[in-house]
């Protein structure tokens, strides 16, 4: 089969193995694959697979079941030909791959493959770090950074449908009027104003945040933590804007607030599994009714991964970038 292999820190479209599935496994013919930051860093040679994974970068992806395992067979009711998508450690760069059964769910009714691919990763990265890490509850207030991600278009609606009043921020008025469809309350544009006046503003009003999905870090981070609900949750998952932050310590003393750092590609696949299990119950209605829909801002042939990931390395992109295998 076909996959795109990362050589001397490009991709190269390679032929390896095909993939033999394990008791436990699906083997799934991928038709799409959505693209992550993490990719960036993996074909850079900072961020690689897990033990177990293949190799090359790709961390979800939508397709239909080729065959299954004894054990997957006997424990789940998908059949070959069914379409699913798979939240992955890597690997959905290709044509194929092998994934624990617990990794693997249906499609939601009335998705493309290409919207399904942009949800195992996205959705559950959003939905853990909201509501199990953050403690999100309807009628808080949450803080969403880089509203403009692929991302955010899965957090701000979620969050927005489980009753939250939800605050993002972009670089620009323009990326403020892009992403306006996707519903946030109150968008942050960074050419005028600062992260921290505004967390300063709605703690005056008695309105401040109770939960922060963060994937910059940065000096933000530590000048608007202080401003944060008494016991809220500042979660930090990635440090796209600096690793370094100054902290005022009384204000995490008085308030009793909460730094999390969380990474879900570092969980177990039991924990994974229990997850998705979690997000099927609770969201896959709400995008099956429309009342949440994945973003999608372009597909690209499998063969353009490298001008696929241009976009996200230039930040052009609203919603997800997506490659396409086959339908």
């Amino acid at each position: 089969m076909k996959a795109m292999l990362v050589k001397e820190g490009r991709l190269v479209l390679s032929e390896v193995a095909d993939p033999s599935p394990k008791a436990d496994e699906i083997l799934i013919g991928i038709c799409a694959a959505a693209l992550n930051r993490a990719d960036l860093l993996q074909k850079k040679g900072t961020y690689p697979s897990p033990k177990g994974w293949p190799q090359w970068p790709g961390l979800e992806c939508a397709g239909r079941v080729l065959a299954l395992g004894d054990i997957a067979a006997s424990r789940t009711s998908f059949r070959v030909g069914d379409s699913v998508l798979a939240l992955v450690g890597g690997g959905a760069y290709a044509q194929k791959i092998a994934v624990p059964y617990k990794l693997v769910l249906p499609v939601p009714e009335g998705l493309t493959m290409a919207q399904a691919a942009s949800l195992p990763e996205a959705y559950t990265t959003s939905y853990l770090n909201l509501f199990r890490e953050g403690h999100l509850k309807a009628g808080q207030t949450v803080y969403i950074a880089a509203g403009a991600s692929g991302l955010a278009s899965a957090a701000i609606p979620m969050a927005k449908g489980a009753g939250a009043y939800v605050v993002t921020d972009v670089l620009s008025a323009e990326l403020a009027e892009k992403i306006a469809p996707l519903g946030a309350d109150y968008i942050i544009d960074l050419s005028k104003e600062k992260v921290s006046d505004v967390f300063r503003r709605l703690d005056e009003a008695g309105t401040p945040v109770n939960c922060a999905m963060d994937c910059l870090g940065g000096a933000d981070m530590g000048e608007a933590l202080k401003y944060m609900a008494e016991g809220g949750y500042w979660v930090l998952i990635s440090t796209l804007a600096g690793v370094t932050t100054q902290l005022s310590l009384r204000p995490l003393l008085t308030r009793g607030l909460h730094i999390t750092g969380s990474m879900l590609r570092k969980r177990s696949v039991r924990e994974k599994s229990a997850l998705l299990a979690s997000l099927q119950k609770e969201i896959w209605s709400k995008i099956e009714s429309g009342a949440i829909r994945p973003s999608v801002y372009k597909i690209f042939p499998f063969e353009d991964a490298e001008k696929a990931q241009e976009v996200l390395e230039r930040g052009e992109n609203i919603g997800k970038v997506v490659l396409s295998m086959r339908e």
